[in-house]
């Protein structure tokens, strides 16, 4: 807490200072440049000595103001009574709210007297030639006592018959008052008493010159305060008699030469224990020259500076006060590149500022060259042309180097970042066989779209396992030690974009399979996306258990992605039949092969896609050996040629689904109508529109 300020007197403060867990108050006589604790009254109210030894024991004041307009604060100083200064504390270690009695100091601070040892609103008459006091108590009173000595005696007097609650004391407008009013109530219930006190008649003159005499202004015998000693005329405190109106403070100063107490601690300078001011740890002084033109001048800090309104000549001024000098030549340093959003990331297409600064050096004539680390460069003839920054668009995904570098006649200086420019990730397709071997190593792909999108985290979740497999690439391999249904799950994280994508992939020891090929009437009715290949997948695998009578449990269709259209019938062996044994497992889909495979190839696999369209289904002869062969000299090697055709399937899908329009819309909005009737009654051309509209939107939700 720090008092306004003492009325009348230039550069003089009192302060609380929290210190240790204490409360102590200080004063200061030159704007908070040097404080010290309050000496206490070397005796009391009754003349006994007070034993207080600094610094463990001094005076405090309370300094809050009170906020109530009505009374008088616990602090008290007027312009017209220059010195004098009245307010509740106590004496002792610290600041306490028991005990409080009220002193006063006649000197500016310097010395204080206890003038009541109980808490006292007091009053300032006359321009300060008189004190008035009324005792603070929640009891009713009847007296309030004078001084005209400035508190050193105390008259009292009764200012009403019947005791009074007293709620507050003022004072008529003005410094010069000799009028006071107390207002308060007789008992709790009765109304507000206004008692009106008029002071005229207690004083018979007014005073003439010779009731004044001169009081030097000091601090604990230094007469030079602020640069300046002042000398005021004040009232004897022997004189009893009426200032009025027209008096008004008489002050004469005369300037001091300069000391060290006159100067503070400049910006970025501290105070040390031996009273030296030196850099502190954050301020680098050669700063101040980095914007210094070579061949002009700048001020030097000394690291003092005066105090504000100090008024001293002369004496160690030149010694503390800046000096100027001639701006040095020098070699670029501490130069700094950054974004104007502080960040290291940027979204591909969008303007990147890009902010320079120079520490030290002639900033003038330093030039500036910023590669950008994409094949694009700009020099700039000096640092302020590029005070607002550098704007640059980058028109690929990647990581940057981007280097600034500083130089002039004296050297130079290169600083650089790494820029990662990203775009938003929109799709992600995750690649994996439809049938895997237990046991048998499988590759994952995620294809993403826009394929290039910057830096890119997946994270990888494979069948129950607890814990993910983190990569940086965009595929792994995996076994599967169950038999059965296993989930993939693939996140894919670029900047704040998460996108994930899943599959199923059924696991068996044992299973053949074949590509089918079809017909060239389906690619005209293919519009290649998922939901459409799934629904043609279950029509395909029907047609076949029809045509051949295999089991439901033992025969697996998947279509692949991309034109022309392309499938793959997987085949089960029956664990009742083979017993889980390899010999017999072999021979059983062997059999199984040669039943799907004779049907194929005399075209008894047939199905109407819709009325009109009926649909051939063939086995795709792309090599003597079946793709997926279950014995230790080819396993290998068919899964490699199955995985190739999915990942050919998936090209071909990617560019046909991003670069070509669905000509089969219309036709497989009618097949959704139309599957729950195995695709053989026409439908409502009204209906096929209104299904068309559905489908798209599934589609470019659904459609990786």
């Amino acid at each position: 807490c720090i008092d306004p300020g003492v009325a009348g007197i230039k550069g003089m403060f009192l302060a609380n200072k929290m210190m240790d867990n204490q409360v102590k108050t200080h004063i200061t006589y030159n704007r908070g440049r040097d404080w010290s604790l309050l000496q206490a009254p070397s005796k009391d109210l009754r003349g006994n000595g007070i034993h207080c030894v600094l610094p463990y024991c001094s005076l405090h004041l309370h300094l809050h103001v009170s906020a109530n307009p009505y009374t008088s604060g616990n602090i008290a100083s007027r312009d017209t009574a220059p010195g004098i200064i009245v307010a509740s504390g106590s004496i002792g270690s610290e600041l306490t709210t028991s005990n409080v009695s009220v002193f006063v100091a006649s000197d500016a601070g310097n010395t204080w007297r206890q003038i009541f040892d109980e808490e006292y609103a007091l009053l300032y008459l006359d321009q300060g030639g008189a004190l008035v006091a009324i005792r603070h108590t929640p009891l009713p009173i009847r007296h309030l006592w004078l001084s005209f000595d400035e508190g050193r005696q105390w008259n009292k007097y009764s200012f009403t018959n019947t005791p009074l609650f007293v709620d507050g004391v003022l004072g008529e407008p003005g410094e010069e008052t000799l009028i006071m009013t107390i207002f308060g109530h007789v008992s709790h219930r009765s109304e507000w008493q206004l008692v009106k006190i008029d002071f005229r008649s207690i004083f018979n003159r007014r005073c003439t010159e010779a009731d004044y005499q001169t009081w030097h202004l000091h601090n604990q015998g230094e007469p030079c305060l602020m640069g300046v000693k002042r000398i005021y005329q004040k009232l004897k405190p022997t004189s009893r008699c009426v200032m009025g109106k027209t008096y008004f403070v008489s002050m004469t100063s005369g300037s001091c030469d300069c000391t060290e107490a006159d100067f503070e601690c400049d910006y970025g300078y501290e105070r040390r224990t031996n009273g030296k001011c030196t850099p502190a740890f954050w301020f680098h002084p050669s700063t101040m020259s980095r914007s210094c033109t070579t061949g002009m001048t700048f001020l030097n800090s000394t690291g003092y500076r005066k105090v504000v309104s100090n008024n001293c000549t002369a004496g160690v001024s030149v010694d503390y006060t800046a000096r100027r000098h001639q701006c040095p030549i020098q070699a670029p340093k501490g130069l700094h590149l950054v974004t104007s959003e502080g960040t290291l990331t940027a979204t591909l297409g969008t303007n990147v500022t890009f902010l320079v600064f120079l520490e030290e050096g002639d900033g003038a004539k330093t030039s500036i060259t910023l590669d950008f680390g994409d094949g694009h460069a700009l020099t700039y003839s000096n640092v302020s042309s590029i005070e607002d920054g550098t704007k640059h668009i980058y028109k690929a995904v990647g990581i940057y180097r981007v280097t600034a570098t500083g130089q002039n006649s004296l050297g130079s200086e290169t600083v650089m970042l790494y820029l990662h420019v990203t775009c938003q990730l929109e799709y992600i397709h995750l690649s994996a066989p439809f049938v895997a071997v237990r046991n048998k190593e499988v590759n994952l792909t995620a294809v993403l779209w826009p394929s290039q999108v910057g830096t890119v985290t997946y994270i990888w979740w494979i069948g129950n396992n607890t814990e993910p497999v983190i990569t940086l690439e965009g595929s792994v391999a995996c076994t599967f030690s169950r038999e059965g249904i296993s989930t993939v799950t693939v996140q894919v994280s670029a900047g704040n974009t998460i996108l994930q994508d899943r599959k199923s992939i059924a696991v068996h020891e044992y299973f053949r399979s074949h590509l089918l090929a079809f017909s060239s009437n389906l690619d005209d009715h293919n519009p290649d996306v998922a939901e459409w290949r799934l629904d043609v997948s279950r029509v395909i695998r029907n047609s076949l258990i029809q045509a051949t009578g295999v089991g439901e449990d033992q025969l697996l269709v998947t279509v692949l992605p991309g034109l022309p259209t392309a499938a793959e019938f997987f085949l089960l062996p029956d664990k009742l039949l083979t017993e889980g044994k390899a010999e017999k497992s072999s021979a059983h889909l062997d059999q199984l092969s040669e039943v799907l495979l004779g049907a194929l190839n005399q075209n008894l696999v047939q199905f109407t896609l819709r009325p009109g369209v009926q649909v051939t289904v063939y086995a795709a002869h792309l090599s003597a050996a079946p793709l997926v062969d279950t014995s230790k000299n080819h396993s290998g090697s068919a899964m490699l040629m199955l995985l190739s055709v999915v990942v050919m399937g998936l090209a071909v899908f990617v560019i046909y689904k991003f670069k070509r329009k669905i000509p089969g819309l219309n036709v497989y909005a009618q097949m959704q109508n139309e599957k729950e009737q195995e695709m053989m009654s026409p439908a409502n051309p009204t209906e096929v529109n209104k299904l068309q509209v559905l489908c798209v939107h599934q589609w470019q939700i659904c459609n990786l």
